[in-house]
């Protein structure tokens, strides 16, 4: 059904792009909106950045839309995470669409959490997607952008150099902070509905306990072992990703006194996005550690 939907797509973006094609710059075709961020800070604006999961959307799940079928049919390269439920669905036909476009798998350099991680629908990704929300991993992520640039367009190799030692002084500002703030807190643990901090957690010694159960939603016996660890480390706040639902935290939340914070770890400004969640986290660790 889904290689179906697709060749519809495909012909329908196809008929589309005869109608004129994209004026400008040369499109790099993204799996996810942080993606961008690197994307730009290293090129400017030497290039159109496609995103294929827009913000608000699951890119665990996610199905693409026939103008962004066309504009991957004119990239010059897809950047993809390696680890993402919708890549193993949809990424050998994205690059059967566009034979000639260089590939970069982000995924490839990174150390991944490996214990399998779940989702709604019974699929195992290979290995935890969520890395770019660390900085020490985003550290890596800006080397492997910045080599693929330069790769396709070598004449500002230097330009893309100096863009890239700024990009990473913004990184490492983020890394330490995140560094100084979770090295003074007693209580390392926080709960979180779908579990996407855990490379935060690993790379600055914090755990992270997620309310999902195998990718789904928590029996009623999990929720009361829930309720019970967040009493016993004294959790004051639950967090969730913006494109989940809150229900269940907030069941959790409504039994322990605590509140439901949203994070957004698919926003396109990163440094934003990431410095927030830092912020948030460290404030519900100093507030349990009370």
């Amino acid at each position: 059904m889904r290689k179906i939907c697709f060749l519809l797509i495909t012909c329908f973006a196809i008929s589309c792009g005869r109608d004129g094609a994209d004026s400008g710059n040369k499109i790099i075709t993204v799996s996810i909106a942080p993606f961008k961020y690197f994307v730009e800070e290293i090129a400017g604006n030497d290039f159109t950045v496609n995103i294929m999961v827009p913000a608000g959307a699951d890119p665990h799940t996610y199905e693409p839309f026939p103008e962004q079928v066309n504009k991957l049919r004119k990239s010059v390269a897809y950047i993809s995470n390696g680890y993402l439920g919708f890549e193993m669905n949809w990424l050998d036909r994205f690059y059967e669409t566009n034979r000639t476009m260089k590939r970069l798998s982000l995924g490839d350099k990174i150390d991944p959490i490996t214990s399998g991680h779940h989702h709604e629908g019974g699929h195992v990704e290979g290995a935890d997607p969520h890395y770019w929300v660390s900085p020490t991993c985003a550290l890596i992520m800006a080397y492997s952008v910045k080599g693929l640039l330069c790769e396709l367009n070598p004449s500002q190799k230097q330009k893309y150099e100096t863009n890239y030692q700024l990009l990473i002084s913004k990184i490492q500002e983020v890394d330490n902070k995140a560094r100084e703030l979770f090295s003074d807190v007693p209580n390392k643990c926080f709960m979180i509905y779908h579990p996407n901090l855990a490379y935060v957690a690993r790379d600055y010694g914090l755990e992270e306990i997620p309310v999902e159960f195998e990718g789904k939603e928590p029996p009623p016996s999990r929720m009361r072992e829930l309720i019970d660890l967040a009493r016993k480390d004294n959790l004051k706040t639950i967090f969730v990703q913006r494109e989940y639902d809150t229900k269940n935290a907030k069941t959790i939340a409504g039994e322990i006194g605590a509140k439901v914070i949203l994070i957004d770890p698919l926003s396109e400004d990163w440094q934003k996005s990431t410095t927030d969640i830092i912020d948030a986290l460290h404030k519900s660790l100093l507030e349990s550690s009370k």
